[in-house]
């Protein structure tokens, strides 16, 4: 229970300096046909939660939605082009402290859109206040309480599980695995270190960050458990994306018990969320099905 409240707490440190950097403030609320934009994975998924899906008209690249919503997509949350944006002409763009640049949110603002940007939530009660937040801009109060008695209920479910993973803490090793890019071990602080955290797993990395390890230096770390990160629209499982890349993990231990899982991408972008409370939820049942 200890190490879940210290991970909830604070996820990482670069999150609650980011969490700084906004408020969850909300002067006002938009009207029922106003045209939102969103920006970053979490935040859409909240949006779509609070089953505010019909005033979209935009989400960015990191987002998901329900094809028949036909969305616009735009660039990357971190990347946004003011032109794009101002194209659609917006009533509101929601997005996070990490939303940018900051040339681009000015020029927005200055044409002006209501540019909102919410905390990124570091713990589960700063989740809470987004939703809340987000509850009183879109005039979804009643969906947002019932969010929240649903996200207590998988909260409550998290913590009963991970106090069955902790007595033996199974090493897990987190993959970052991206499309022509150098496969990357998520150490101390990542964002899949919380989530192992989370699940009452023992991050089987001890470095800072995220840090590109041999495949030598894998096999070294010995994990229990690999989780390896994956698109939706990866076309094939975790053991066989990781092996393409990393053909001497065939001898890892976690790939000889079949230990490896993926983990969705969408849950790693943006803070706590709706997804990352899940995959903490799926790697716990897992660590579960080990001991």
């Amino acid at each position: 229970m200890l190490r879940l409240l210290v991970s909830v707490l604070c996820l990482s440190s670069w999150m609650c300096v980011a969490a700084n950097a906004a408020s969850t403030e909300v002067s006002a609320g938009v009207s029922a046909n106003a045209k939102v934009v969103a920006a970053g994975a979490g935040v859409t998924e909240l949006i779509l939660a609070l089953d505010a899906g019909s005033q979209l008209v935009a989400i960015d690249a990191s987002s998901q939605a329900p094809a028949d919503l036909s969305l616009t997509t735009l660039g990357y949350h971190r990347a946004l082009s003011a032109e794009g944006i101002l194209a659609l002409q917006p009533s509101v763009l929601i997005g996070t402290a990490e939303m940018g640049p900051k040339t681009t949110i000015d020029r927005v603002r200055a044409a002006r859109v209501n540019v909102v940007q919410l905390p990124i939530p570091t713990n589960y009660l700063s989740l809470l206040s987004n939703i809340d937040a987000l509850g009183r801009l879109l005039s979804s109060e009643t969906q947002a309480q019932q969010l929240k008695i649903k996200l207590d209920r998988d909260f409550a479910l998290l913590q009963q599980k991970q106090q069955q993973v902790a007595p033996a803490a199974p090493k897990v090793l987190f993959m970052l695995m991206m499309p022509e890019r150098p496969a990357r071990v998520g150490g101390k602080g990542s964002a899949g270190d919380v989530i192992i955290n989370l699940a009452g797993g023992k991050n089987a990395a001890d470095f800072e960050g995220y840090k590109s390890v041999s495949q030598e230096g894998i096999l070294a770390l010995d994990a229990d458990v690999i989780i390896v990160s994956v698109r939706d629209e990866t076309p094939m499982d975790a053991k066989q994306l990781l092996l393409q890349q990393m053909p001497l993990l065939q001898h890892a231990k976690a790939v000889l018990q079949g230990s490896v899982y993926p983990i969705n991408s969408h849950a790693l972008i943006g803070g706590l969320g709706i997804s990352s409370l899940q995959a903490a939820n799926e790697l716990a049942e897992q660590l579960i099905d080990l001991n």
